[in-house]
């Protein structure tokens, strides 16, 4: 290979690199649309021993609830405030005991939240364990949802 060669193949590097990147964002994402014809797209988070849950930011949460079709449960404790439209609190280290207060359709989709989005990362995965297989989690809870300018009701 000449010298001319390899420099245009370094040249490439950055581009076939930042391709990779592109490929992987779009393959590890969750996609869903809403019916007003608005895209939510979520971070898909794996479980251990299987199954999935799917991260949602505020501007996503904000596209589901203009259409809302899902269980919306606050999971944080103490009890701090919560969002608009929220259907129950349920703390997040009570879900097992608490398993009857979710649909029982185990392919209903639910959304959960806390203040920054860890408790409610816990009870996403608590109930992927159990067998639900459509389940959000609100990514920076409602912190985030009030530092991206969404109302926030407070106690």
């Amino acid at each position: 290979m000449s010298l001319r060669a390899g420099f245009k193949q370094t040249r490439m590097l950055p581009f076939v690199a930042l391709g990779a990147l592109i490929l992987a964002a779009c393959v590890s994402g969750a996609t869903e649309e809403s019916s007003s014809g608005a895209q939510v797209v979520g971070q898909v988070v794996p479980v251990e021993g299987g199954g999935q849950y799917i991260d949602i930011i505020p501007s996503e949460l904000a596209v589901m609830l203009a259409d809302k079709d899902f269980y919306f449960v606050n999971v944080h404790i103490p009890f701090e405030g919560e969002l608009p439209e929220t259907d129950a609190f349920i703390p997040f280290n009570e879900i097992a005991e608490n398993i009857d207060r979710f649909p029982m359709d185990k392919d209903a989709k639910i959304v959960l939240y806390c203040r920054s989005g860890s408790m409610s990362a816990t009870a996403a995965r608590e109930l992927v364990a159990r067998g639900f297989t459509n389940v959000y989690n609100l990514d920076g809870g409602f912190r985030a949802w009030e530092a991206a300018g969404y109302e926030f009701i407070e106690p």
